[in-house]
């Protein structure tokens, strides 16, 4: 029952996240995609310090302002910033579909940085999901977009966020971790504000409201998806992440037009399936070796 709630909680979490994606890609078609950032990140925080007030969560904890949880933070400004500008210009599915490689990215980083043994099947997987990003991507070819590459700094920066999480100190709460990490964000939105050329106006109230609808989604992402890890086995209900892209394919045809063709497609399934054999794997592994241990 807990992994049923717990595979329950990641897609109402890919729905949220799916929802707040949509609600940053319109703003950014009437806002400076750098406000856009700011504002979702000082509502988002505010959120969060609320939220750990209620639970009695210390925001200036010393265990939350160590060098491991700075650079967490860091890595989550960078992962945003690069995520918000290829959403902007790059379609909601092809973007959905590079940031799918997310999962293969964390084991590779595992294995060189973490020494987590990765044997050759699960290697080979890393080269299946990549082969799927380039098809997706296109380098070279005609219907490339430079901007897409910003995806995959993205993917690296998440990556890198997850892998310093695992060596974070447990004692730290998530309200503590939220409210850092959106803090850290709102730099590199106001340096995108500074870097990038653009018109800047004061939201008008459909804007204003899309806004706070974004925070909401994005807020019920963020519980949800912790929620699932808690309650549920991680091996069971992670492969459900990938519903993502099956949720923004759906708004990018019914709000924005978008229709992938049918080599972005291919690219995706082999991402996606890459990725669902590495968490099969990686599940058959840890069970065999509770098996031995036993």
């Amino acid at each position: 029952m807990n992994n049923l709630h717990g595979i329950l909680f990641v897609l109402l979490a890919m729905v949220g996240f799916t929802l707040e994606d949509s609600f940053i890609k319109a703003l950014s078609q009437t806002l400076h995609v750098g406000l856009v950032l700011v504002l979702l990140c000082v509502a988002s925080a505010i959120v969060f310090a609320v939220w750990a007030k209620v639970n009695g969560d210390s925001l200036t904890t010393p265990q939350a302002w160590t060098r491991i949880p700075l650079l967490r933070a860091s890595s989550e400004a960078v992962s945003a910033a690069t995520y918000v500008v290829a959403l902007s210009q790059v379609d909601l599915s092809t973007v959905a579909a590079v940031f799918q490689a997310t999962p293969l990215v964390i084991t590779m980083g595992a294995a060189l940085f973490l020494g987590e043994q990765v044997g050759w099947r699960r290697w080979s997987a890393i080269v299946v999901g990549f082969v799927g990003v380039l098809l997706i991507i296109r380098p070279g070819l005609e219907g490339f977009d430079a901007t897409t590459l910003l995806v995959l700094v993205s993917v690296l920066g998440v990556a890198t966020r997850d892998l310093l999480t695992r060596r974070m100190d447990p004692s730290v709460p998530s309200t503590v971790v939220s409210f850092q990490a959106y803090m850290a964000v709102i730099p590199s939105g106001l340096m995108l504000m500074w870097l990038q050329p653009g018109t800047f106006a004061v939201p008008n109230l459909h804007e204003a409201s899309m806004l706070i609808a974004g925070c909401i989604f994005g807020v019920i992402g963020y519980f949800a998806i912790v929620t699932a890890m808690r309650i549920g086995d991680a091996s069971v209900v992670t492969p459900f992440r990938y519903s993502r892209l099956l949720f923004s394919m759906l708004v990018g045809i019914a709000v924005f037009g978008e229709r992938p063709d049918g080599v972005t497609l291919l690219g995706a399934s082999l991402v996606i399936g890459s990725g669902l054999y590495t968490f099969l794997r990686e599940r058959a592994i840890l069970r065999h070796a509770t098996v031995a241990s036993a």
